[in-house]
């Protein structure tokens, strides 16, 4: 796809020698402005690739139209060469300063200027290729992840590297209670499709509270508090998501066929737990591993008819904002000592 580039020039025979260059020599698309307040039209209108940019013009100077681009969002990102006669270092430093890119002066060389332009807007093609990358990227992971921790992500894409470490994390098990028997009975793209919803539903609970979502387990959910970005309050969020997702969980399903309107199971656990990226170079997965996962895992597969069933450790930081009763012990599989297991029924948050 050809560039465009605008000129703005109050000299119609500087406009002409700037096409015959732009349009003529290089082979570029040309747009003209004699005036600072016509320039920001054209920008915002027509959103050029790159502006090369006069200094003395009636009304408005080259420095305000710059500044004027670069405060407003629309044309902030388009690159700026001002090409003028005024070549005293001070003038220079103040157009460098409110924006611009580049600084020429005239007279020029018409094969310099287009070696200028190439370089910029090669510099340009590439950072619109970033962004465009950034941006697809924000939205796959904005479908799992918080927000920030997109943001987070972007800046620091070292972590998203293989390995892992050992930290604090409140792990989250969601699943939806009989919908395997549905599956038996019903259409498949039915199914599918209420499913997705359901996904929909909870996963817009997590985020709400900043989790992370680590896997889908057929009708069911893990999802991870306090990673990859700390969260000192990581447990109260764990358990803000499942009492907001009970509580929403009416007004969901009257948007559904009654037959599909099924109860939503919580686990919650808290501890330790290695987390990073496991696999390999090519495909890896971002997850947690060890004791606090199993144990979050077997509290969601003893709960029934929407229960949210709680570990002591997370009963006894949250124990001041929720009403809750101990149920007694579980046995976990593989560890020597039962967990000591509450129900939460309601929340002073």
């Amino acid at each position: 796809m050809t560039s465009t580039v605008l000129a703005v020039d109050d000299n119609p025979d500087n406009i002409e020698l700037l096409r015959a260059i732009v349009h003529g020599a290089a082979g570029l698309n040309f747009l003209a402005a004699t005036d600072g307040p016509k320039a920001l039209e054209i920008a915002k209108e027509h959103n050029p690739d790159i502006i090369l940019l006069d200094l003395n013009m009636p009304g408005m100077s080259g420095i305000d139209v710059v500044s004027k681009l670069k405060a407003n969002p629309e044309t902030a990102k388009i690159p700026v060469i001002i090409l003028t006669a005024i070549s005293d270092v001070d003038t220079r430093v103040r157009g460098l300063a409110a924006g611009a890119e580049d600084y020429m002066t005239k007279p020029y060389s018409p094969r310099e200027l287009i070696a200028r332009l190439e370089a910029r807007l090669r510099a340009k093609a590439e950072t619109d290729d970033l962004v465009e990358r950034q941006e697809m990227i924000r939205k796959l992971f904005s479908r799992f992840v918080a927000a920030p921790i997109v943001d987070r992500l972007l800046q620091d894409p070292l972590q998203v590297e293989l390995g892992g470490r050992l930290q604090p994390v409140t792990v989250l098990f969601a699943d939806l209670e009989g919908f395997t028997p549905l599956c038996e009975k019903n259409d498949p793209q039915q199914i599918i499709s209420v499913l997705n919803r359901y996904h929909t539903f909870i996963i817009s609970m997590i985020q709400r509270y900043g989790g992370t979502i680590d896997k889908f387990l057929g009708d069911g959910v893990m999802a991870l508090y306090n990673t990859p970005l700390e969260q000192e309050d990581h447990i109260a969020r764990a358990v803000k998501t499942a009492l907001h997702t009970q509580d929403e969980l009416y007004h969901f399903h009257q948007k559904l066929d009654p037959v599909f309107r099924v109860q939503v199971n919580f686990g919650i656990h808290t501890g330790m737990a290695v987390v990073g990226n496991v696999g390999a170079a090519e495909i890896m997965d971002f997850t947690a591993v060890g004791d606090t996962v199993n144990v979050a895992a077997r509290l969601q597969s003893h709960s029934r008819n929407g229960q949210i069933l709680i570990s002591k450790d997370v009963y006894d930081a949250v124990e001041d904002f929720v009403v809750a009763r101990e149920i007694g012990p579980i046995a976990v599989k593989g560890r020597s000592e039962s967990i000591i297991t509450y129900e939460i029924s309601n929340s002073l948050f």
